[in-house]
């Protein structure tokens, strides 16, 4: 039994050049620094910052962008090196399959799983906060506590829309669900937002964080930056879902850093979209990898601002109680005062647009996955299923609904959040050995563009994002274990009987969210 068998590249290549018929080569580095700063500036920035720096890592959140950011570098110089081999649309599941065959193959696509579905869960939940803050600020109603929060959390807060509430238990978070319904609809019938709507979100979420920047830091307070890391006996917190001690391992000083790396980890995800775009790249071997590390620069530079700023409007301790809920808007209210009441409702606007985009766009990054793995024949026809009308699968697309939607509902914002980060993190490492592998496998390969000194640039890449994963707790181990258990059950049960290049079956390229490819 081959479990290394590839995919060949000629077919690949085929399928490049099918689709050079309708993919141009018309961005350059400009247009790839704009995809990847659209793709990273997204809901980590605005839902997990304030978790990292309020569990882990305090006014030190800025150290763990930088951790975060070094290992998604040395990351996407791997990315970029598969993508010059291979410089077609598609993924490292596609990547994979071609270099480094089937079985690590299914392993990355079925992590990509966490990627992209339980991403979208994710910025679903963190969706529901600020659509609650919105109806609180412009209506002054709210969706009551039970009806927005899982079964697993508890109403803490003192101040704010849930400050009668306080003891609530939750049931169903129905506004995340909500969301994922009708964007599950827009899929459906093949509506995307244009590039030009894209490129207004983008310019929108910068603005926003530059707009933070640069008037929140004349309302920093230095005194809250002091300790810089969250000491060991700084207490204990009471949350929605239990206790936090800052006493435990990873939640204070340089490993309470490295776990918040693990936790804002979340906010680069997404940048490895940028070699997606190999094939309308104008020189992807010169461009690509300057598309992903300038963007990083950009985003990191950003990040570490924005975070510098948000830990200097109010105490860490706080975004664990009253700022939980839209902690943007909550900070900029209490630290900015009623004066800056237009800022925080803008951002709370602006939030929800923005969001609503990045929720879009996982759940079709999601089915593209698996669109790929079933034509591939290692998982079920169902998720290649085309709408006789609007030729997209939208059976995969309900089925994805439903999976998300039990998350979304049920599951807190923390788990769910920590399992799209050592899920990716676990993809990010298999594909930093995977280049280091194929430099000695397979040294005869052209490779357009080259990880530079590789042999130490692919170790410490993958080191990184282990340390990061190591970091996030025997729990989050113990899920991800599940998960690929789960995985194997499936693959050697269905998918490797059925997989159409061990039995010598080509399948013709078709895009499922662009019709017209279809042969």
């Amino acid at each position: 039994m081959k479990l290394f068998i590839k995919k060949p590249i000629a077919q690949l290549m085929a399928a490049s050049a099918e689709t050079e018929k309708t993919l141009k080569r018309t961005l350059g580095v400009g247009s790839l620094i704009a995809l990847g700063i659209g793709a990273i500036i997204g809901a980590g920035i605005f839902v997990r910052t304030a978790a990292a720096a309020g569990e882990h890592a305090g006014p030190a959140v800025t150290i763990s962008f930088l951790i975060a950011a070094s290992g998604c570098a040395l990351a996407g110089l791997c990315y970029a090196e598969f993508a010059s081999m291979i410089p077609i649309a598609g993924s490292a599941y596609t990547y994979s399959y071609a270099t480094m065959g089937e079985f690590i193959a299914w392993i990355i696509g079925w992590d990509l799983v966490l990627e992209y579905a339980l991403g979208a869960a994710t910025v679903s939940i963190g969706w529901s906060q600020y659509f609650n803050e919105f109806l609180h600020t412009f209506f002054n109603v709210h969706i009551p506590y039970q009806w927005a929060h899982s079964f697993f959390e508890t109403s803490n807060t003192t101040a704010g829309m849930y400050a009668a509430e306080v003891g609530t238990r939750g049931i169903v978070n129905l506004p995340a669900i909500l969301i994922l319904f009708l964007l599950t609809l827009l899929l459906i019938k093949g509506t995307a937002e244009s590039a030009m709507v894209n490129n207004i979100i983008v310019v929108i979420k910068v603005a926003i964080v530059l707009m933070i920047i640069g008037l929140g830091w004349h309302f920093i307070n230095p005194a809250l930056h002091t300790p810089y890391m969250i000491p060991a006996d700084a207490g204990t917190v009471k949350v929605s879902t239990g206790v936090v001690n800052y006493g435990d391992t990873f939640n204070h000083g340089w490993l309470g850093v490295l776990r918040g790396a693990s936790v804002v980890f979340f906010a680069f995800i997404g940048f490895d979209a940028v070699s997606t775009a190999a094939q309308e790249a104008k020189n992807p071997q010169r461009d690509m990898p300057k598309g992903i590390l300038i963007s990083l620069v950009i985003c990191t530079a950003l990040y570490i601002l924005f975070s510098h700023v948000l830990t200097g409007l109010v105490s860490y301790k706080e975004f664990l109680i009253q700022g939980k809920e839209a902690s943007v808007t909550y900070a900029i209210k209490a630290a900015m005062g009623p004066s800056y009441h237009w800022l925080a409702n803008l951002v709370t606007v602006s939030i929800l647009a923005g969001f609503s985009s990045v929720i879009l766009v996982m759940l079709m990054g999601q089915t593209r996955v698996f669109y790929t793995m079933s034509t591939d024949g290692l998982i079920p026809k169902i998720f290649s299923k085309l709408h006789p009308k609007f030729q997209t699968p939208y059976k995969s697309q309900w089925l994805f609904f439903g999976f998300v939607s039990l998350f979304a509902g049920f599951i807190p914002d923390r788990i769910v959040g920590d399992m799209v980060s050592i899920g990716t993190l676990f993809a990010f490492v298999l594909v930093c050995f995977g280049i280091m592998i194929l430099r000695n496998t397979d040294p005869h390969l052209v490779r357009p563009f080259k990880t530079p000194i590789y042999y130490i640039v692919c170790p410490l890449g993958a080191l990184i994002c282990l340390g990061m994963i190591a970091s996030e707790g025997w729990e989050n181990w113990a899920r991800l274990i599940v998960w690929l258990l789960i995985g194997f059950v499936i693959y050697f049960g269905y998918s490797i009987k059925r997989s159409h290049v061990r039995h010598g079956k080509v399948e013709a390229a078709v895009d499922p969210i662009n019709p017209k490819y279809v042969e």
